[in-house]
């Protein structure tokens, strides 16, 4: 049990000690780059031992201060928060691979102080997904936020800052307004804010409030990217291309969903949710979002701005899942939380080696590039088929728990049938806005591309790894079904 411990100090300590040593490497690029490549699989390598270990693992857990008695800054290991250990942790690796060759193709400035706070920002992650309770939780969720400011105005332009304001003023100005006042509110019900399964609210707090106080904590997460306080999603993309990877599939949207995901289940409880009828009307807010963000998705040209849209729908799946609070419901909610992970971190790779390499950002410039990047548009089309739930990719596995579970939704069959509208509607947007961009590189014709001419070597094997688990989990998810199964049990 103690080895146990350590491993999990380990988890939270090897990004923040891999960044000191990264800061002082910056005029010696290929010791830089082999240092965080080093420090990223070491960080996997520890979850992956937790997760083997998982059962006593379980036990373990440490405290670094408790500012208030009962109140305490801790960590824990539980089954939820190895999942997302293990999905940010391998996506890591992928990303610095996929940085290196495009941060030196692009030839951006600065490339020290961004693999420094690349690291900083993962070690926040950790610490999100190893918080034992909600004061916990929000410190690091606030953190993640700060940490990757300065990644959002890396190129330091003037749209960047600009992006960079609005980033920083939704997602702090939510947290304020409505996520700290909503943690203090548990706290003083429930005289606690422990993560425990079942929750801690139902005995303590009347029903009938269940509804307000659980819609401060959807308006307050807005890394869950909900509308209408989503639009701090898009405004990121003027960040480099790595950091929307790092944004829209490893750290900050995940940390949103898996804490919206643990204040439902752990907090409130899915039972507590379903008896008082709050979901029946909370639910409006991901159904209004999938359709919505997919509409708009529709209309754009630039290629992450229509990424970023796909991204706060695939967002209100997840939050969708959870407010059904039904056993498959959830359980697809949140191996949705990892196979959407992977399978948009590759259409976000696809795009920037697009970027770097024909200097194009547009999707109405594509067409015919499917014969000089075959590999890059490959690439996109298994992560865009795995996004629609297409068979033999792994995101066909979240949408089917998905689907199942809002087939066993009991609430009023006006509900019941605006969530499978919606859903339907939602994946023949997703169909066209995404499927049209291999379409129009393959299949239609343009002379000017008669040569092949992929993006660096280090661009093709980050892009390659996701692209490859992206398959291999539809043949085998049991390692996320497992772990997504437990919060339901």
């Amino acid at each position: 049990m103690i080895e146990l411990t350590y491993y999990l100090m380990a988890s939270l300590l090897i990004p923040v000690v891999g960044a000191v040593v990264i800061s002082q490497l910056n005029k010696f690029e290929n010791v830089r780059e082999a240092v965080t490549l080093i420090t990223a699989v070491s960080l996997f390598a520890v979850n992956i031992y937790l997760y083997i270990n998982l059962d006593q693992a379980q036990q373990a857990g440490f405290m670094i201060a408790e500012p208030i008695e009962g109140l305490s800054i801790s960590f824990a290991v539980n089954s939820f928060g190895v999942m997302f250990a293990l999905i940010a942790s391998s996506l890591w690796i992928a990303t610095s691979i996929y940085a290196i060759g495009y941060m030196r193709a692009h030839h951006e400035e600065n490339q020290t102080r961004f693999f420094t706070l690349f690291a900083v920002a993962i070690a926040g992650v950790m610490a999100v997904a190893y918080s034992e309770n909600l004061f916990t939780l929000f410190i690091f969720y606030e953190f993640l936020t700060i940490s990757t400011y300065p990644l959002v105005t890396h190129s330091g332009t003037r749209e960047a800052k600009r992006g960079g304001r609005k980033y920083i003023l939704i997602l702090m100005g939510s947290s304020i307004l409505f996520f700290l006042p909503a943690m203090i509110s548990v706290y003083f019900i429930a005289d606690n804010l422990e993560f425990v399964q079942g929750g801690i609210l139902e005995g303590s707090l009347d029903p009938s409030w269940v509804l307000p106080l659980l819609l401060l904590f959807i308006l307050g997460i807005s890394k869950a990217g909900v509308m209408p306080l989503h639009k701090w999603l898009p405004s990121a993309m003027v960040a480099p291309t790595p950091v929307s990877a790092l944004l829209h599939a490893v750290a900050v949207v995940k940390a949103g969903v898996f804490s919206l995901v643990k204040v439902v289940v752990f907090i409130f409880g899915t039972d507590f949710i379903t008896e008082s009828g709050a979901n029946t009307v909370l639910i409006w807010f991901p159904i209004i979002t999938i359709v919505g963000a997919s509409l708009i998705a529709l209309c754009k040209d630039n290629i992450k701005e229509r990424l970023a849209y796909s991204t706060v729908s695939q967002l209100s799946y997840i939050v969708l899942g959870a407010l059904l609070a039904t056993k498959d419901a959830v359980t697809g909610a949140t191996m949705h939380i990892a196979m959407h992970a992977f399978g948009k971190i590759a259409l976000f790779f696809a795009a920037g080696a697009i970027l770097v390499t024909m200097h194009k950002k547009a999707v109405s410039e594509l067409d015919g590039m499917g014969k000089a990047m075959p590999f890059t548009f490959a690439v996109f089309t298994i992560g865009t088929l795995s996004i629609l739930g297409i068979p033999f990719f792994g995101g066909m596995w979240s949408k089917w728990y998905l689907l199942s579970g809002s087939l066993g939704f009991e609430g009023s069959s006006f509900i019941y049938w605006t969530v499978l509208i919606s859903l339907t509607a939602s994946s023949l947007l997703n169909t066209y806005y995404l499927l049209s961009i291999p379409m129009r590189a393959y299949f239609v014709s343009n002379p000017a591309y008669t040569e092949i001419k992929e993006a660096p070597v280090a661009c093709l094997i980050g892009m390659a790894i996701p692209t490859l688990v992206t398959i291999y989990l539809f043949f085998d998810p049991s390692v996320f079904y497992q772990l997504a199964l437990t919060l339901t049990e």
